[in-house]
């Protein structure tokens, strides 16, 4: 749902404030979300992928909101990352911007 979206990208925020890294562009459908990081390179995607998902997945169990398609837990163990060292930022912020949210 939409409300999910919305407290999904603020623990999202919230996780990026304490380790130190930017989220550029945040958007999702019903069962996935597309997010654009600029992290430091003392961080690596593993961690910065287990803090969001462990976070998200603790704060939304407290927010008391039923997880998608009546599963066990909020994500899957798998994340797809992609790096995109050249190309242009506004271009990959536009693709994120354009996904169908969920209704």
């Amino acid at each position: 749902t939409q409300e999910s979206l919305v407290l999904l990208e603020k623990f999202f925020y919230t996780v990026a404030r304490k380790m130190d890294f930017e989220i550029l562009e945040f958007n999702g459908e019903c069962d996935h979300i597309h997010t654009l990081i600029e992290y430091p390179p003392k961080l690596s995607v593993s961690q910065i992928v287990n803090s969001l998902k462990g976070v998200s997945s603790r704060r939304y169990g407290q927010a008391g909101l039923p997880k998608p398609y009546k599963k066990d837990a909020l994500w899957s163990p798998s994340y797809l990352a992609s790096f995109v060292g050249g190309a242009p930022v506004e271009i990959l912020k536009q693709y994120i911007e354009n996904q169908r949210k969920p209704s």
